[in-house]
């Protein structure tokens, strides 16, 4: 595990902070949970994780009451298993065609498409009250969900906008689409919702 771990700059100045003094957090969740950890497909061990995904950063312990917190290497080939489904570090294009880095966790391993999803964080600064009759606006950290796609066989990950229209064109021709269509209309699905979404990607990848 140690030849996966990475120094984390500046870690001991970003925990100092108290992050109780902001609304919400840049974690997914306050506490360390467990994962198992691959590199490629070798298992090498069980760790405790906590995502910062303000940073876009894991945090890990071997144990989970070990003091000291290390980092993982932003290595492609690093994945930490959740409940069964792989995350790791990805290059992906979001809706406005920006490319960045992050992590993605798999919820569709499908013979022609993989769905992924992103939780990420951004921070507001506060401002101060220009009088005494306004209170002072709090920094906060806010979280958002994401999800993406890929085609198999092509090196690219999109962002997937939960919106009918475009799940329809992800279709490769009029047949497919109104099979889409109909599978959404007929089972009442709200792509809003990840698990409509998955079920909906999934009828998708079988009927490709």
């Amino acid at each position: 595990i140690a030849m996966l771990l990475g120094p984390i700059s500046d870690a001991n100045s970003k925990r100092t902070v108290n992050w109780e003094e902001f609304q919400g957090s840049p974690y997914t969740s306050g506490d360390f949970e467990p994962a198992e950890l691959f590199y490629k497909n070798d298992k090498i061990g069980t760790i405790f994780y906590r995502h910062n995904a303000l940073n876009e950063e894991i945090e890990i312990k071997e144990t989970k009451n070990q003091q000291g917190i290390r980092g993982l290497n932003r290595d492609k080939n690093i994945i930490i298993k959740v409940d069964g489904k792989p995350m790791r570090f990805m290059t992906f294009i979001d809706k406005g065609g920006k490319t960045m880095n992050g992590y993605l966790t798999q919820l569709v391993n499908g013979e022609h498409y993989d769905l992924y999803r992103r939780v990420h964080v951004k921070f507001t600064e506060g401002q101060k009250s220009p009088n005494s009759f306004v209170k002072d606006t709090p920094s906060r950290f806010s979280q958002f969900t994401e999800y993406y796609v890929q085609k198999k066989g092509v090196d690219r990950v999109d962002e997937l906008q939960q919106k009918n229209s475009k799940l329809f064109a992800l279709a490769e021709n009029s047949e497919q689409k109104q099979m889409l269509k109909a599978f959404l209309k007929d089972n009442g699905l709200d792509v809003d919702k990840e698990e409509d979404l998955v079920r909906l990607m999934m009828f998708l990848d079988r009927n490709s």
